[in-house]
C-alpha cells in the first residue's frame, strides 16, 4: 500500500484543480510517512522511523486481538466449558454460520462437504438449497479446508482455530485504520492514537467478542483495508506502476469485503455516492472516478460468479447507480463548463437524471430477475421513515429491535469520555469549510473544462487533497448512516478514530491556529504535532489503563442449563432426520448443536423463507390447534419448540413484542392495556403457546408433550388422518411448496 511519487517530467494521470498545492501539502507532512523510503530517502533516520511506525502498528493490532480474545475467554470461561456449551454460546445467526464450518469438518472429504453445502436439505426442511449461493459462508469453507490441510489438529481444536482467525482480523482492522491515519497525516503518531482510541472505545467500535461469527466481523477489516488503498491511490503524483498496484489492491480488498457480507451492496452504494459527490465538485479526475466505479463493479461481479449467479447482486441498487452514473456522465459532455450558476443547474439536472435512470434500471432488473429477496429491507426503510405501512411483519421485526433504531445519545457521551469526539468534530468543521471553499473554487469558470485544467498555477490556499476529501465524505456519509441505524455505527466509529487522529496530528488544524497566534513556524508546527498526540496518549493511559486491567480481571462463566438440557435431549432422544420448528434464533442453535433439520433460520434474505417464518411463528399467535398443526405439517415439522421468553415476553414494549406483531399482522387486538387501531378485532381462539400447556382434548389429539423445563416446551406432532385438508392447510401448502427449488437454488 505504499506509493512512489511521479518523477518530474514523466507522463502521469491528469490532475484535478489545485493539484500543485495539494502536492506541496502532501510534501509538508511526510516526516515519518510510510512512502518516505520509496521516494529515495534511505537515510538511517528514515529507515528507523518508518520501521518504528510499522512495528507500532503491528503491536497495536496484536494488542487489540489479545484484548478481545481475553474478554471472550473471561466472559464465558470458554476453555473450561463443555462442547455443547461452547456451541450454544454462538447465539442466533452466529450459530448458523458456525454450523457450516462444523459440517465441513465432519464431512468425509472436502468434496463431499462442498457437495452437501451446494445440495443442502438440512437448513430448510422439504427444500434443497445451494448454501454457497444463498449465504456468504465462503469464509467458513476456507477455514475448514485450511484446518484439514494444516498439521494443527493435534494441538488446536477446530473452534479455537475459528475464533482465533476472527480475532486476528481485528488486528488487521486496527492496522488498516492505523495506516489510513498515517497516510493522511504523515505521522505514525496519528496511527498510534487511532489504535488507542479504537481499543478504548471497544463498546462502540466492535462487538466481536460476543458475536464472533457475524458477517460484519469478517468484512469490516477488508473494508478498512479498501479505504486505506483508496487513500493511497488518491495521493498526488503516483507513478503508473504504483497506480496499477493500488488498483489491484482495491479490487482484492473490495472482493473480500463483498464475499464475506450479504449487505455489501448497501455499503458500496454509500461509497458510490461518495465517489459521485467528489466527481461532481471536481475533486477527482475522470480516470480516478471510472477506476473506482469499475473496482466496485468488478468486486461485485466476481462475488456474483462465486455465488452461483446470485440474483440479489445483479439486482442491487449500487450496480444500477454505477451504470446510470457512468452512462449519464458520458452523455453530458458539457457538464463541467459554464458559469457557476450554470454549472450548479447542470449538476442538479445531472443528479436528477442519474437517480431517475438508477431506479428505472433497478426496477427493470428486478422484474427481469423476479427478485424479491431484498424487499424486506426496503420495507424496513420505508417504515422507518414513515413512507409506508408499519404493520408489515418483516419490517416490524427490524423496527422493534434496538440495533435498528436511532443512535442513542449515550454513544456520543462515551466517545467524548475518551477525548475522541472533540477533535473529531473540530476536524470535521475545519475540513468541511475547506472542502466547501475548494468546491466553489473548482466550480468557478476558468475558460476551459475543469478536466482540461492541469492545476499548475491554479492552486489556492484552501485546496484539499483528494485523499483527504474522500475520507471526509466517508466519515460524514457513514456517520449519517450510523445515526439513522445504530447497528451501522461499527462502520463509522473505527474510521472516526482515524479522522480524529489525522486532525490532531495533521497540519490542517494547527496551521491556521498557529497563524492566528502569530507563532506559525516549521519548528513550532512540528513541536505541536508531536507534543499534543503524545500528551493525549499519556492522558488516556493514565485515565483508562486501570479500568482496562479491572475489566480484564473480571471472570464470569457460561451458564444456560435449560438450553443445554434441551440440546442434550434432542441429540439423544430424537431421530437424526427429525425436523424442528420454532424461533429463528433457537433453531440456529438446534442445527449447530444437534445437526437436526430445521424449518427456518435467521438468514432472512429470501422471500419464501420469510413467509415460512411468519407461518411457523403462528405458534405464538391466537390460532386454533388445528390451524397450527396444518402449518407445521406443511413445513414438514415433527417437533415444535415453544419458548416462555417469547410467549410471555416483557423485553419489548407493547406493540413490539413478537406476539403483538403477529396479532397486528393477523388483524387481532393486542394483549394488555393500551390502545388498539379501530379495524382490529378480537381473536376467536386463545394464544396457542399458552393454551397448548393445558393439554385439553383438542390439543392433546394433535400434539404430544415430550420435553419441558423452565424455559422450553417441546411438543411432537401426532399423525392425524383426515379426509380432506382444511382451507388453511391448502393455503400453506400452496405458499410453501409452490416454489420447491432444485439443488442450485436461486433467490426469487
Amino acid at each position: 500500500m505504499t506509493a512512489l511519487r511521479q518523477r518530474k517530467g514523466s507522463k502521469g494521470r491528469e490532475h484535478p484543480p489545485g493539484a500543485e498545492l495539494q502536492s506541496r501539502q502532501a510534501n509538508c507532512c511526510t516526516d515519518h510517512h510510510p512512502e518516505k523510503m520509496l521516494h529515495g530517502d534511505w537515510s538511517w533516520g528514515a529507515i528507523v522511523w518508518t520501521s518504528v511506525g510499522w512495528s507500532v502498528s503491528v503491536g497495536l493490532g496484536l494488542l487489540c486481538c489479545i484484548y478481545v480474545a481475553t474478554l471472550h475467554e473471561n466472559d464465558l470461561w470458554f476453555s473450561n466449558i463443555k462442547e455443547v456449551e461452547r456451541e450454544i454460546s454462538f447465539r442466533t445467526e452466529c450459530g448458523l454460520y458456525y454450523s457450516y464450518y462444523k459440517q465441513m469438518l465432519q464431512a468425509p472429504s472436502i468434496q463431499e462437504g462442498l457437495s452437501d453445502l451446494i445440495h443442502d436439505n438440512l437448513t430448510e426442511s422439504k427444500r434443497t438449497i445451494n448454501l454457497l449461493q444463498r449465504m456468504n459462508i465462503y469464509q467458513e469453507v476456507f477455514l475448514s479446508v485450511l484446518y484439514r490441510l494444516l498439521p494443527i489438529q493435534s494441538y488446536l481444536e477446530p473452534v479455537y482455530f475459528y475464533i482465533y482467525t476472527v480475532f486476528s482480523l481485528q488486528a488487521v482492522y486496527v492496522i488498516a485504520l492505523y495506516l489510513t491515519a498515517w497516510l493522511l497525516s504523515g505521522s505514525w503518531l496519528a496511527g498510534t492514537l487511532t489504535g488507542v482510541w479504537y481499543i478504548l472505545n471497544r463498546v462502540d467500535t466492535t462487538r466481536v467478542e460476543f458475536t464472533i461469527s457475524l458477517r460484519e466481523n469478517w468484512s469490516l477489516p477488508f473494508l478498512a483495508l479498501q479505504v486505506t488503498t483508496i487513500t493511497c491511490y488518491l495521493r498526488p503524483q503516483l507513478t503508473a506502476l504504483q497506480q496499477k498496484v493500488m488498483v489491484w489492491l482495491m479490487y482484492v480488498t473490495t472482493f473480500f469485503f463483498c464475499l464475506t457480507w450479504q449487505f455489501n451492496q448497501f455499503i458500496l452504494l454509500v461509497q458510490a455516492l461518495i465517489i459521485y459527490t467528489l466527481d461532481c465538485v471536481d475533486f477527482l479526475t475522470t480516470t480516478q472516478v471510472t477506476t473506482l466505479y469499475l473496482v466496485q463493479v468488478s468486486g461485485l461481479l466476481s462475488v456474483w460468479l462465486l455465488q452461483f449467479c446470485n440474483s440479489m447482486i445483479l439486482g442491487s441498487l449500487v450496480l444500477s447507480f454505477i451504470v446510470a452514473a457512468l452512462f449519464v456522465r458520458h452523455c453530458q459532455s458539457g457538464l463541467k463548463t459554464g458559469s457557476l450558476l450554470a454549472r450548479l443547474g447542470k449538476l442538479l439536472l445531472h443528479t436528477a437524471m442519474v437517480l431517475l435512470l438508477t431506479f428505472t434500471i433497478n426496477y427493470l432488473a428486478k422484474k427481469a430477475l423476479q427478485l424479491k429477496s431484498d424487499e424486506h429491507i426496503f420495507k424496513f426503510i420505508k417504515s422507518k421513515f414513515a413512507l409506508g405501512p408499519t404493520r408489515d411483519f418483516d419490517a416490524s421485526l427490524y423496527l422493534c429491535e434496538e440495533a435498528f433504531g436511532l443512535l442513542p445519545f449515550d454513544t456520543l457521551e462515551r466517545l467524548a469520555g475518551t477525548l475522541l469526539l472533540y477533535p473529531y468534530v473540530l476536524t470535521l468543521l475545519l475540513l468541511g469549510g475547506m472542502m466547501a471553499v475548494s468546491a466553489l473554487h473548482n466550480l468557478r469558470p476558468k475558460g476551459v473544462s475543469a478536466e482540461e485544467r492541469k492545476g499548475a498555477g491554479e492552486g489556492h490556499e484552501a485546496a484539499l487533497r483528494p485523499d483527504v476529501a474522500y475520507n471526509l465524505l466517508h466519515t460524514l456519509f457513514y456517520g449519517l448512516l450510523a445515526f439513522s441505524t445504530m447497528r451501522m455505527k461499527y462502520i463509522w466509529t473505527g474510521h472516526m478514530c482515524a479522522v480524529a487522529a489525522y486532525g490532531v496530528c495533521g497540519t490542517e488544524l494547527w496551521t491556521p491556529l498557529l497563524t492566528t497566534l502569530r507563532c506559525n513556524s516549521k519548528v513550532m508546527l512540528r513541536l505541536v504535532r508531536y507534543a499534543v498526540p503524545l500528551a493525549m496518549i499519556g492522558c488516556l493511559y493514565y485515565k483508562f489503563w486501570p479500568k482496562l486491567m479491572e475489566e480484564l480481571s473480571e471472570l464470569r462463566e457460561f451458564y444456560d442449563p435449560d438450553t443445554v438440557e434441551l440440546m442434550t435431549w434432542i441429540s439423544t432422544k430424537t431421530p437424526k432426520r427429525a425436523v424442528f420448528a420454532g424461533s429463528m434464533q433457537l433453531l440456529a442453535g438446534v442445527k449447530l448443536c444437534t445437526g437436526r433439520v430445521v424449518t427456518n433460520h435467521p438468514h432472512y434474505e429470501d422471500k419464501d423463507l420469510r413467509e415460512r417464518t411468519r407461518q411457523v411463528y403462528q405458534v405464538y399467535a391466537r390460532q386454533s390447534a388445528e390451524d397450527v398443526h396444518d402449518i407445521l405439517r406443511a413445513a414438514g415439522a415433527d417437533y415444535v419448540v415453544l419458548e416462555n421468553s417469547i410467549c410471555y415476553e416483557r423485553r419489548h414494549r407493547r406493540g413490539c413484542r413478537l406476539r403483538d406483531l403477529l396479532d397486528l399482522a393477523n388483524g387481532h387486538i393486542m394483549d394488555g392495556p393500551g390502545d388498539n387501531d379501530p379495524d382490529l378485532t378480537p381473536a376467536s381462539h386463545p394464544r396457542f403457546c399458552e393454551a397448548i400447556k393445558t393439554d385439553t382434548a383438542d390439543y392433546a389429539a394433535l400434539f404430544t408433550r415430550t420435553f419441558e423445563n423452565k424455559t422450553f416446551h417441546l411438543r411432537r406432532e401426532r399423525e392425524v388422518e383426515r379426509g380432506a385438508s382444511s382451507s388453511i392447510d391448502r393455503r400453506i401448502q400452496n405458499n410453501l411448496h409452490a416454489k420447491e427449488t432444485p439443488s442450485l437454488y436461486k433467490n426469487n
